[in-house]
């Protein structure tokens, strides 16, 4: 089976060292040399460059150049594993067994954009890892191969990052075999289950106190790296917060806000519902016991 590999992020980077672990069949590789938006960006071109792989750089997939360069290759089956633009007709249908892509939730649920960000930020208790053959729309394609991953109550961005990584490994060695000698089974989506997640913007990762300690803990677990972090903003200043935890503290005579304790660098903050420990952040100076944030 001839493959061609389109990515440009860590996890891309991954799924393509797999495939060539299984020696799957990657004839081409299309990548970028760098990104404004991705905070998990990777340029794959190193990794082609070491195991003699065909590798071209686009700023545009759906460019009559990179289709052209594409097409050349005469690929069985595209893989798109961490592209962040939508794939256009001509290249989905371009090759026998079209465009296999991958969306981390549990398709037809979550459809659209920042899937392991919201998972987390909503506190959901399980996602998916889920290959599909794309179509024009947004992550509606028939099921190529789906299995859920639990997200546990400490599990942050970086964790279910790996969780996610560990599982999708595992899949590709699998499916990549059933394309190749044609066992493959595809699985209709139903829309009348779907919903889409909307765009994320930078409001949607500011802390506020008025926030209660659970939701603040989410937030910041969300965005942790190898995402760009939550935010806390003093004035026009943002300061970065990478980690909290929820603690107890029911007293109601205290506002929202208020400074409890700062100790070993670690800030207590009192919440509608209790209060929330500050435990990595980026506060220079410290605030005092008895501040307002």
């Amino acid at each position: 089976m001839r493959i061609v590999f389109i990515g440009s992020v860590f996890f891309s980077e991954y799924m393509l060292k797999e495939l060539i672990d299984v020696d799957a069949g990657i004839v081409g590789v299309v990548t970028k040399q760098a990104s404004k938006f991705n905070s998990d960006f990777c340029d794959l071109s190193s990794l082609c460059a070491k195991k003699d792989i065909p590798c071209t750089y686009t700023t545009d997939v759906n460019s009559a150049k990179t289709i052209e360069w594409i097409k050349a290759l005469n690929p069985d089956v595209v893989f798109c594993f961490g592209w962040s633009n939508l794939i256009k007709k001509e290249l989905l249908y371009l090759a026998p067994l079209g465009v296999v892509g991958f969306h981390p939730a549990a398709l037809p649920a979550n459809r659209g954009r920042h899937p392991l960000i919201w998972a987390l930020a909503l506190g959901l208790k399980e996602t998916a890892s889920t290959f599909f053959f794309m179509k024009e729309g947004a992550d509606d394609g028939d099921i190529l191969s789906q299995e859920k991953i639990v997200i546990d109550d400490d599990d942050d961005a970086a964790a279910l990052y790996q969780k996610v990584i560990k599982t999708a490994k595992k899949q590709v060695r699998t499916f990549s075999k059933s394309l190749a000698y044609g066992t493959y089974q595809r699985i209709k989506q139903d829309d009348s289950k779907a919903n889409n997640w909307r765009k994320r913007g930078l409001a949607d990762g500011v802390i506020r106190f008025s926030m209660n300690a659970r939701t603040i803990y989410n937030l910041t677990r969300a965005l942790a790296k190898p995402y760009i972090g939550a935010s806390y903003f003093s004035g026009d200043r943002e300061i970065k917060i990478w980690k909290t935890r929820p603690v107890e503290n029911h007293d109601d005579n205290i506002e929202y806000g208020k400074v409890l304790k700062v100790e070993n660098g670690i800030i207590t903050v009192k919440t509608p519902d209790s209060a929330i420990e500050l435990i990595e952040h980026e506060f220079n100076p410290l605030p005092a016991k008895g501040d307002y944030l």
